[in-house]
């Protein structure tokens, strides 16, 4: 078993972070993105839309998308549990977790796509586009805010998925000039205490 990944991309971040939590030992194939490594012919056939990170099973069966990579490891090993246990905890995190994707992970992505040119060749930038998408994913720290003035996680109580994925989308806004305000405390409260676990640094 192994997964394509690239060290530097928010996305697959998830995923180490996800498995760092579970204490999950993986092998990991570092793609360039830049170089489109993961456009490939032979990648294109482990996912056809040519995104990372890809998980490949030891059968040849390969999984797109990191949610659906960090599901499968969730039933594969429940404890510690980062989806939830009950019926209204799973709810309540998958609510979570895609509000903080489409409302700051995507638009933060958005942002760098389309205010840096950074994939020029192989889609058409439209600055404009980035600018509003950099302007969305400021509003929503600011409902993150006081959301975190709430509850100790994202989610709830409890560490999980959507504190996992707020995680990365905030520390990849850097590039963008995206940052916490200092008068977010209730952000700042929280980026402390999930950025010193030690999962962070994978």
């Amino acid at each position: 078993m192994k997964i394509y990944d690239t060290h530097t991309a928010p996305t697959p971040r998830r995923v180490r972070i996800f498995l760092a939590e579970k204490g999950i030992e993986m092998e990991y194939v570092q793609l360039d993105l830049q170089k489109g490594e993961n456009l490939s012919k032979e990648m294109r056939k482990k996912n056809p839309i040519g995104k990372v990170p890809v998980l490949e099973l030891d059968d040849g069966t390969c999984i797109g998308e990191s949610v659906a990579i960090c599901r499968y490891f969730e039933a594969l090993q429940p404890d510690p549990p980062l989806m939830g246990v009950t019926a209204l905890e799973q709810a309540q995190i998958e609510m979570w977790q895609r509000q903080v994707e489409f409302g700051l992970f995507m638009q933060i992505g958005m942002c760098f796509q389309h205010s840096t040119g950074y994939f020029k060749d192989r889609m058409t930038p439209v600055p404009e586009f980035g600018a509003v998408a950099g302007k969305t994913a400021q509003g929503y720290l600011k409902l993150l805010e006081r959301r975190l003035g709430e509850t100790e996680f994202v989610a709830g109580n409890t560490f999980s998925i959507a504190d996992i994925t707020a995680l990365c989308a905030i520390d990849f806004a850097r590039v963008v000039k995206i940052k916490v305000a200092e008068d977010q405390t209730n952000l700042q409260r929280w980026y402390q205490q999930v950025s010193s676990r030690p999962s962070a640094k994978a």
